[in-house]
This record gives structure tokens, sequence and C-alpha cells, in this order.
């Protein structure tokens, strides 16, 4: 064989991209979100381009079944849970 194996339950399973830390911050505040209320995230806070933030963001709800939608400003990113349509 020309590369090392190792045991299939020993495989990494996770993603532990570049914009975890940010997503793992927003996705905290964002359960803890009142209804109706929005979070109201400075640009200059990002690490990365809004939408590069987005994008992993929503890959992050996603996987968890949260909905939320996103808008922004030149200043801010603001981020809410989205109502469920019946």
């Amino acid at each position: 064989m020309s590369f090392p194996s190792i045991r299939q339950d020993q495989v990494p399973k996770g993603r532990d991209g570049k914009h975890k830390r940010i997503v793992t911050r927003l996705l905290h505040d964002i359960d803890r979100l009142k209804a109706r209320s929005a979070l109201k995230v400075p640009l200059s806070a990002l690490p990365d381009t809004k939408e590069n933030i987005r994008s992993a963001l929503n890959r992050a709800t996603r996987q968890r079944g949260i909905e939320v939608a996103t808008s922004s400003d030149a200043e801010f990113l603001y981020i809410w849970k989205s109502e469920t349509k019946p």
C-alpha cells in the first residue's frame, strides 16, 4: 500500500472549518434570541466577509434544523429566527 490505513471508527467525522468559532458564537446567541428579535453583528467583528459567514451559518443551521434569515447594511449583519409556516 502507498498510504497508511486506520480503522474506520477513527476517521474524523466533523468539520472544523475556519469559521467554526464565529458560527458557534452566533448559534449560541440565536438559541437565546427572544421572539421577534434579531442579532445585530458588527461587520468589523467578523473574521471574514459577510457572504462567507452567511454561507457557513447557513450550513450549520441546516444541519441543526434551525431556520434563520439574514439581512445587512453597510455596518451590520442582522440574523433572526425565521417564523415557520404551517
